[in-house]
């Protein structure tokens, strides 16, 4: 008799549980606008995953969306190739993906690119992991070749995930799609959870508080999954919640040649199902070859049209316009009406936190690292996490025809901040003094070829900080934002513009956030110029009063 396989867990929720993932692969299709209105041109503020899902599906609804880039197109799906290889890259952005996050990957598989598994720490994809903490090194290739220290951390966490959030009844809520009783499970947590604090979830569980300071502190340093977890600890207890229920942290890919692609993609990609625009009609062909510079300016018109001003002075009306850019840019980068939004919306964009985040990257000529110590028969390096400057050391292995990569650092919030003001060598050479003093017999600097490649997101203009970290209290600025695209009970002065992008999602850091809010955001705007979806495919805003996030008193 067949075995029945278990359903996967998804990004599905837990605070709007709706299923994106079917909503878009339904044959009927997302819907349909009045014939009047084919061809009226949508603003699209900024070309990252979020805008270009959008515009990507708006254009399939018979629109014609106009992008907008202050930067390149990607946004922190950003894969910067070394010089002189086509397809070897440093991702300075997003560069794993959970196989949940349905609704991203759905895109990827559109557009056919491969993937494979992302080389987390212990897993078989890294073949060997070393942890590093005050100075002991301990080599792994599973859980187990570790001190019993780790195994005891590793059970207290999933402990402490069962006992005080019934973790295991909500993925089987969410692996069934059982919204009653996910809603049920999680909307008794969200009001007395608002205020706690990841650490204080991890310190005063009873699964932890039983075991001794240095167990949290091998947490916070190693963490399990995609590694350590203390940078995280500040942030609400809710955010981290939904990022391990969601399976965020655990069977992560990444995309063969570059995440870039995805965006990239959309942008030149045919739909086999279009209305209005002929057959082999794509993003880039409406917008002759090339996106329209940045947005310096949004405000309202006597008319009541959105006019949007770009850096060279040319000015443009529209309907209707999404901003998927970060939402500090709103008041930094974009000279926007106040009027646009309430008082109330402003406090929740203003407070939105980002966090910081640093990467170092280096080519090197082969991945050495799978050469054999001959006195240990072991990796000669090895995916590394340690409480050195590095933090978290990773390892590509491109093919035995092309040259390697290794991620020497990527570190977040205070670590990063130790990078900011360094030059990209001086970054390079504190990664490797770092490392050598875990590696004493690897010479990692005789391998290096071309120029290595750095980024601290918090520097760069366009985005002031890499991901966005809800802090306890945050979650009726995050309702407000992500039910924004509900707009039917707005005042006309704040009709039409719509807000996308992961900062605006309930799982900051997360491409899959910014698909789902920019298909919210697709809703919006459909039903905004009067469109509608269809009855065997109700959209997320048919549905959002029923399902949506829960909304806690002020």
């Amino acid at each position: 008799m067949p075995i029945d396989t278990p359903k996967p867990v998804t990004q599905f929720g837990p605070d709007f549980p709706f299923a994106f993932d079917d909503w878009i692969s339904h044959p009927a299709g997302l819907g349909q606008i009045p014939a009047a209105r084919y061809g009226q041109e949508v603003a699209i503020v900024g070309a990252g995953m979020a805008g270009m899902v959008a515009a990507y599906e708006l254009m399939k609804l018979g629109l014609k969306p106009v992008i907008y880039e202050a930067s390149r197109m990607g946004g922190r799906l950003r894969s910067q190739r070394f010089e002189g290889t086509h397809d070897v890259v440093a991702e300075l952005g997003g560069m794993r993906f959970p196989l949940s996050g349905t609704a991203f990957f759905h895109y990827v598989h559109t557009l056919g690119l491969k993937t494979r598994p992302f080389p987390n720490p212990l897993t078989p994809a890294s073949g060997s992991t070393v942890i590093d903490l005050e100075g002991n090194t301990h080599y792994a290739e599973s859980l187990q070749d570790l001190p019993p220290l780790f195994q005891e951390v590793a059970n207290a966490w999933a402990e402490a995930l069962e006992t005080d959030a019934r973790f295991s009844d909500m993925q089987r809520a969410i692996r069934e799609r059982d919204v009653p009783a996910l809603k049920a499970l999680w909307n008794v947590l969200v009001p007395l959870w608002d205020d706690r604090t990841f650490y204080d979830f991890v310190a005063t569980s009873s699964a932890f508080s039983k075991l001794s300071f240095a167990h949290r502190e091998v947490f916070g340093q190693v963490g399990f999954g995609t590694g350590g977890w203390d940078s995280d600890f500040p942030n609400s207890m809710l955010e981290i919640l939904r990022v391990v229920i969601t399976s965020c942290d655990d069977n992560q890919h990444l995309i063969v040649g570059g995440s870039e692609q995805v965006p990239h993609g959309l942008w030149r990609h045919a739909p086999e199902r279009l209305v209005h625009w002929p057959l082999g009609t794509t993003l880039e062909r409406l917008h002759a070859g090339a996106t329209r510079p940045g947005v310096t300016g949004i405000v309202r018109d006597s008319d009541g049209q959105l006019v949007v001003t770009d850096t060279w002075g040319t000015q443009r009306r529209y309907a209707a316009v999404l901003t998927t850019c970060q939402s500090w840019l709103l008041t930094t980068q974009i000279a926007c009406d106040e009027a646009l939004f309430s008082q109330k919306m402003w406090m929740a964009l203003d407070r939105t936190r980002y966090m910081q985040s640093s990467k170092t990257f280096v080519m090197v000529d082969r991945p050495f690292w799978k050469d054999k110590d001959p006195q240990t028969g072991r990796d000669v390096m090895s995916m590394t996490l340690t409480d050195r400057l590095t933090r978290g050391t990773y390892l590509f292995d491109n093919g035995p025809d092309k040259p390697g990569v290794i991620c020497l650092s990527y570190a977040w919030m205070g670590d990063a901040l130790k990078m900011l003001p360094q030059s990209v060598d001086k970054r390079v050479r504190l990664a490797l003094k770092a490392l050598k003093q875990i590696y004493p017999k690897v010479d990692i600097a005789s391998h290096i070829i071309g120029d290595p490649i750095c980024v601290s997101w918090e520097a760069d203009p366009h985005f002031l900080g890499a991901f966005k970290g809800a802090l306890p209290g945050h979650y009726r600025y995050n309702q407000r934002m992500y039910s924004h695209f509900m707009q039917d009970q707005f005042p006309e002065a704040q009709k039409g513009i719509f807000i996308a992008g992961d900062d605006v999602s309930w799982t900051p850091a997360w491409v899959e956030g910014a698909v789902q809010t920019s298909l919210n955001a697709v809703w919006g705007i459909l039903h905004h110029l009067g469109g509608s979806t269809h009855p065997v495919n109700p959209g997320p805003g048919d549905v959002f009063d029923a399902i949506g996030p829960l909304k806690l008193e002020d």
